[in-house]
């Protein structure tokens, strides 16, 4: 037990003292770390103070540079200051010196102006009494020398004037009757085409003579209906193989010819075939007029053209003036324009499109009223045609005033188309128009049908609306056409009115 305390005092003193040894150890390092703390914060302050230090020398150093620059710059100023002020003092004192130097002029200006004036009265008075002078001496006031004086010069001038205007004149004249001739002369050659004059006849092959019965008909009831429906006169004679188809109208014989053609194609002719044909082909007139629409255009270089117009144009196909045939006739007028037109540097395709449509209104003349030239204007201008084009074709036969050269060249290229030797001929013409009135007079009354004039103008058939005319109107109606045919036409010898009412009945058996 004894031990076992000892050994406790023991181990506790010893304890004791280790722990005392630590502690003072301890101390010891603290003490170490606390005295490096203190020598490092007073290199910090030192260094922050050099810095700061360093910072307010760079302040005041940019500071004091700063205001020697202002104060250079504010001594350039002042320099320029000075310097213009100085030049303002300059030309203050060099405006002294010229208003000094102007107003010595003007006062000099003022005192020679006043010498003038009074050497202007002076200079007056002396004019004043020479003309006195002069006027005594001549024994006339200064009126009459000047009105005498003028009237000499006027003389003079009216004179010299009038031979001027002379010469020019006839210089002028000269010039362009030259150039007039060579133009016209030059369109000729370049388009020297041939002439034929319009036939009123059409003749058609036949593949043999025996053909020529069937024509006819049992009791000739087939030649009477295809002459009744076409409106033209069939002549069956001793001719081999061949059919002549005699008419004043171009539509009518082409109308005949082609249905005569394809009956004797198809081989059954009889009076409701004719008609069935003759029909059909009426119908494909019209695209035939188109075709040769088109191929007209095609010849002189003329686009663009509306359809109707075209139409128009091929109808003049079947149409004669004179006995010349018209279409045929406003190519040439087309042609002739467009060389005129290129010797005078005109639009060549402008005029050869005023020649082409010149007389379109012939197509449509018969079924209007007035001049064929302002038809043609009228039809061209609803067409969507340029106001020069309808003015040139109105214009061609001096109807309206020209507005346009192309106006004057349309009545000229006419003039030479229609004035060709066997270009036209006026008796054809004066025959044709006879007809036409033949069949107007007949057409003018009430319940007809159709009209044809037929035999050269010597028998007149109409054909009556049945439902309309009965037996007895039919007979007072042919009486009533023959007495305003006497009225109204001249004519040799005598025609026949024949007024023909059938009446057809036609049932299919199906």
């Amino acid at each position: 037990l004894i031990a076992a305390l000892t050994g406790v005092g023991i181990g506790y003193a010893v304890r004791h003292h280790l722990g005392k040894n630590k502690a003072q150890g301890k101390e010891l390092l603290a003490g170490k770390i606390l005295e490096d703390a203190r020598r490092k914060a007073d290199d910090v302050m030192k260094e922050s103070e050099l810095q700061a230090k360093s910072a307010v020398l760079k302040a005041r150093e940019d500071f004091n540079q700063s205001q020697d620059s202002k104060r250079k710059e504010l001594s350039q100023l002042q320099d320029r200051l000075n310097d213009r002020e100085l030049n303002v003092e300059r030309k203050v004192a060099m405006l002294d010196k010229k208003e000094k130097t102007l107003d010595e002029k003007i006062s000099e200006y003022e005192g020679k102006s006043a010498e003038v004036a009074k050497e202007k009265e002076e200079v007056q008075k002396v004019i004043a009494e020479e003309k006195d002078k002069l006027q005594k001496i001549a024994n006339m006031t200064q009126e009459d020398a000047r009105k005498m004086l003028l009237q000499r010069i006027e003389k003079e001038v009216h004179t010299e004037a009038g031979a001027l205007i002379r010469r020019i004149h006839e210089e002028a004249k000269e010039n362009a009757d030259r150039d007039a001739r060579r133009i016209t002369t030059m369109a000729i050659q370049r388009f020297a085409s041939s002439h034929a004059s319009e036939m009123t006849t059409s003749t058609v092959v036949l593949p043999n003579d025996d053909v020529k019965g069937r024509i006819i008909g049992r009791d000739g009831r087939n030649i009477r209906a295809l002459e009744a429906e076409t409106g033209v006169n069939i002549l069956i004679d001793d001719t081999p193989e061949a059919v002549v188809i005699s008419g004043f109208d171009p539509v009518r014989r082409e109308i005949a010819k082609q249905a005569l053609e394809q009956l004797i194609a198809d081989g059954r002719i009889h009076p409701a075939r004719i008609e069935e044909i003759v029909a059909k082909v009426r119908d494909n007139m019209n695209e035939s007029m188109r075709v040769g629409g088109e191929e007209a255009c095609y010849k002189v270089g003329v686009q663009g053209i509306d359809p109707e117009l075209l139409r128009m144009i091929g109808r003049l196909k079947y149409r004669s003036s004179y006995s010349q045939n018209v279409l045929q006739h406003s190519l040439e007028v087309a042609h002739l324009m467009g060389s005129m037109a290129g010797e005078l540097g005109l639009d060549t395709t402008l005029a050869r499109r005023i020649g082409l449509f010149h007389d379109i209104g012939k197509a449509v003349d018969h079924e209007v009223e007035g001049g064929h030239a302002l038809i043609g204007a009228d039809l061209l201008k609803k067409n969507g045609e340029a106001q020069i084009v309808v003015n040139a074709v109105a214009a061609h036969h001096e109807e309206v005033p020209s507005e346009s050269l192309y106006a004057v060249l349309a009545a000229a290229a006419d003039a030479i188309s229609s004035s060709r030797l066997g270009a036209r001929s006026e008796t054809t013409e004066i025959y044709v128009k006879r007809l036409e009135k033949l069949e107007g007079i007949a057409n003018s009354f009430e319940g007809i049908n159709k009209s044809y004039a037929i035999h050269a103008g010597r028998e007149l058939r109409v054909i009556v609306t049945p439902d309309r005319v009965d037996d007895n109107a039919s007979m007072v109606l042919a009486r009533d056409i023959s007495k305003k045919i006497e009225a109204e036409l001249q004519y040799p010898g005598q025609i026949r009115v024949t007024v023909i009412r059938e009446t057809r009945c036609v049932e299919y058996a199906k």
